[in-house]
């Protein structure tokens, strides 16, 4: 399967929601073990949010090597894949040590309630 990110978000792959519904079509493919491309032609601008969302929380479900043999990034320009990286690596950090993610849980939580 392969997944036209400009052609479902558009050239900025920015927001938590975006992410999103490349999320909900990436974990179903790849729960069933099927390889999945996708595709960041023509598209200009990340944030960390989107990545987060989309790949980032897929290490909750997927080991890494998993990840890497059935998901293909291509056409990511290299501001892109900086930002991916970072994610990827703060994400396996956040699912793989107990301690790091309740601290992380914890300053989110008492951030969002002095909104």
């Amino acid at each position: 399967m392969k997944i036209d990110v400009f052609n479902i978000i558009g050239e900025n792959c920015i927001t938590l929601e975006d992410g999103h519904k490349i999320y909900d079509m990436l974990y179903p493919e790849l729960s069933a073990g099927k390889n999945v491309e996708l595709d960041f032609e023509n598209v200009k601008i990340f944030a960390s949010p989107f990545f987060n969302s989309a790949i980032g929380r897929l290490l909750k479900d997927f080991k890494p090597d998993d990840l890497n043999r059935l998901l293909k990034i291509t056409n990511l320009n290299p501001t892109g894949m900086s930002v991916l990286k970072r994610v990827i690596e703060n994400a396996k950090e956040y699912y793989s040590n107990p301690n790091m993610r309740k601290a992380v849980d914890d300053v989110l939580l008492e951030q969002s309630q002095n909104l």
